[in-house]
């Protein structure tokens, strides 16, 4: 069994700071890997990788209706999770990352506590995402963490199920 460090801390971190952009780096870069293995037998190539991460600016995770989590052990910047508003009543997850170095030692669920908490100072009352099915750890976390597929809300060429879960205490 892992040992559960006491030293995590979650802040809001604009999307374009050093730290948030180093992290979404890491994180398309093992999406990304992942998808092109499965799919092509070979890693993402170097040119399409630069292009996925510059497409994805964050614009989304930027206030009013956006914010980006960063997670900290002991000080260093090692995972994220997004939080934005789609309406009055839901929010949808994004960007949940954990360096793969300090995974399994407590700071997915410190990420899904402040990401929950957050959806819930903008009055959500659901949280929502789209993932992989093939980001098997991802769906272990969110089934773990209360969260039931629901039907498709939105449509893209990476998005193969959908979760949804009602937020207590709104």
């Amino acid at each position: 069994m892992a040992r559960v460090s006491t030293a995590w801390t979650v802040t809001r971190e604009p999307v374009d700071s050093p730290a948030a952009t180093a992290l979404w780096r890491a994180y398309y870069t093992e999406v990304s890997d992942r998808w092109y293995l499965k799919e092509t037998g070979r890693p993402t190539a170097p040119d399409e990788l630069e292009r996925g991460i510059a497409e994805e600016t964050g614009e989304g995770l930027r206030g009013p209706d956006g914010v980006l989590l960063v997670a900290r052990l002991r000080g260093e910047p090692v995972g994220t999770a997004g939080v934005r508003r789609l309406d009055a009543t839901t929010c949808e997850l994004k960007r949940v990352f954990l360096l793969p170095s300090v995974r399994g030692k407590g700071g997915a669920g410190a990420l899904m506590d402040a990401a929950e908490e957050t959806a819930r100072a903008f009055g959500a009352r659901r949280l929502v995402l789209d993932t992989r099915l093939d980001l098997i750890e991802a769906r272990k976390l969110y089934a773990k963490r209360g969260f039931a597929e629901i039907p498709a809300y939105n449509s893209g060429a990476y998005q193969e199920i959908w979760y949804g879960k009602e937020l207590t205490g709104s």
